[in-house]
């Protein structure tokens, strides 16, 4: 009898368990930062995908070892794909290193907050270039009519939108007055499309050429500086708004940690030649937006 009745109550309560489960079809998902379920991380590529991709992967095992999360990183081809990846619920990516102008478009959609801006060369803020292949025949902005384009990607800051704008004040209409606009998907390889004579000009960051000269040592004399930009906020490190914050803390302060030290410098130069971070928020990048609206550019309609 006695054996009955605790059989009895060990079924019952075995059957409190199961029924939830059950009438739902859905298990609880395990903490976001365990190992089942880690913490998504993505970047875009603004250089070789493969050093992006080594250099994301080298900072989340320090990230790892500093806040015992666990990441995944990737490097979309797209800036707009990893805002759709924010825009989902759940959201597929959590964290993201986005290039400014898809920040604005992120955080105006509400689905990313700025926690870190970069550094480079000890500098909050970097310029885009327009540049151009010797003898083809472009001395000003002007002579880009009729002419091949190569920029990173439609919502690349220093890759399109600038130059978009530039050309616009100088009395020519990318849509109607180039003879073509080439998606290179990278800085590297718009230098690379104008050096092979793919694109006459293209857009990209100060001095995106470097990067390609050892393998192209003639470079800086086959591609010429056109113009250089404005001040443009730089890039850095995003979090979905699902994210709690102590959660969000943590990893702001380990990647500041991280920054301090010799390896993560490396890691973080190989991934985006970034050599520090600071802390920001959504509102460091009013200013930028506020020359955005003045050239009546809407984020919202920039992508089609």
């Amino acid at each position: 009898m006695k054996v009955k009745t605790i059989f009895l109550i060990s079924l019952v309560m075995a059957l409190v368990t199961i029924l939830p489960l059950a009438a739902t079809g859905k298990q609880e998902a395990p903490p976001l930062g365990s190992e089942t379920n880690p913490i998504v991380w993505s970047f875009v590529p603004s250089g070789e995908m493969e050093r992006v991709s080594a250099g994301a992967r080298q900072v989340a095992d320090m990230l790892h070892d500093k806040t015992g999360y666990y990441f995944s990183t990737n490097v979309a081809t797209e800036y707009v794909g990893v805002i759709e990846a924010m825009s989902t619920s759940p959201p597929k990516a959590h964290m993201a290193s986005l290039a400014t102008f898809a920040i604005i478009m992120a955080t105006d959609r509400k689905v990313a907050d700025v926690g870190l801006v970069a550094l480079r060369r000890g500098s909050p803020s970097y310029n885009g270039q327009i540049i151009a292949r010797t003898g083809s025949g472009i001395k000003t902005l002007a002579d880009l009519k009729g002419k091949v384009f190569a920029r990173v990607d439609p919502v690349s800051t220093s890759g399109w939108v600038i130059p978009m704008i530039t050309m616009r004040a100088a009395g020519v209409n990318p849509d109607k007055d180039l003879s073509g606009i080439l998606d290179a998907g990278s800085h590297d390889n718009v230098v690379v499309a104008v050096y092979q004579g793919q694109a006459d000009a293209g857009g990209c960051y100060v001095d995106a050429r470097t990067r390609v000269e050892k393998q192209f040592p003639d470079v800086m004399e086959k591609v010429f500086i056109l113009q250089v930009s404005i001040d443009i906020p730089n890039d850095g490190v995003q979090f979905h708004p699902s994210m709690t914050k102590e959660m969000r803390d943590k990893i702001i302060q380990a990647l500041l940690e991280i920054a301090q030290s010799e390896e993560g410098k490396k890691a973080l130069n190989v991934a985006y030649q970034w050599d520090g971070l600071m802390k920001a928020d959504n509102t460091f990048y009013d200013p930028f937006r506020q020359v955005l609206q003045a050239a009546g550019v809407d984020p919202a309609t920039q992508v089609k």
